[in-house]
């Protein structure tokens, strides 16, 4: 049975989702999700996709799950991929899980979203300057740790590579330079090379040009 993700192009966090799946050689299909036209604030996308109403969710049969780590866990469980080779570095891996998801997906993905998809006159400076702020220290902490490592954890691509490395391919500028961090610049080039892996308006259907 195919799997299904739920998902747009426009998502940082659908794209980690959308790369783990397709790095993983499960057979998967993404279905697009009208975001911006409102469709997962409808009572059918609540009771039939995610009660939430958020996106990314996967629905495999009758299991259903959202959020990007969790998505991300399920593809490992289901195709032996992306996890540790033991249980300290598994702990690793949510560990980096986890500060993505609280330092650095979630201050790129409404930065981003407020320098980008908002109107020009609706964009708050002071919180854009100050969310740079706070994602230069995780740049530093980011880039840091790469130094002299190919992945995050361990020898191989894992969970934490696929969280982190979420919103850093995207197009739009947030206030990330590649070439400031040469560490973090040498990963993902590391991590694009890997058979299979596509940019996320290639992996996902929407892009902010179909609202143009």
């Amino acid at each position: 049975m195919t799997i299904k993700l739920y998902c747009f192009g426009e998502s940082g966090n659908a794209y980690k989702a959308a790369l783990a799946l397709e790095l993983s050689g499960l057979d998967w299909e993404p279905v697009f999700v009208d975001f911006f036209g409102g469709e997962t604030r409808t009572p059918d996308y609540r009771a039939n996709v995610n009660a939430m109403g958020e996106a990314p969710a996967l629905v495999d049969g009758d299991f259903r799950i959202s959020q990007s780590g969790a998505i991300q866990a399920y593809v490992t469980e289901k195709s032996g991929k992306f996890g540790g080779k033991s249980r300290e570095e598994n702990y690793d891996i949510f560990h980096w899980v986890l500060w993505d998801n609280h330092k650095f997906s979630s201050v790129i993905g409404p930065t981003r979203f407020l320098m980008n998809l908002v109107a020009p006159d609706q964009r708050p400076a002071e919180v854009i300057a100050f969310n740079q702020g706070r994602l230069k220290s995780a740049y530093q902490i980011l880039d840091a740790h790469l130094e002299g490592r190919d992945w995050i954890v361990g020898d191989s691509i894992t969970n934490a590579d696929l969280s982190c490395c979420g919103y850093l391919y995207y197009p739009e500028p947030f206030g990330f330079d590649r070439a400031e961090w040469p560490h973090i610049d040498a990963w993902l080039t590391r991590l694009s090379q890997t058979p299979g892996w596509k940019a996320p308006y290639d992996l996902m259907p929407g892009n902010p040009s179909d609202r143009a």
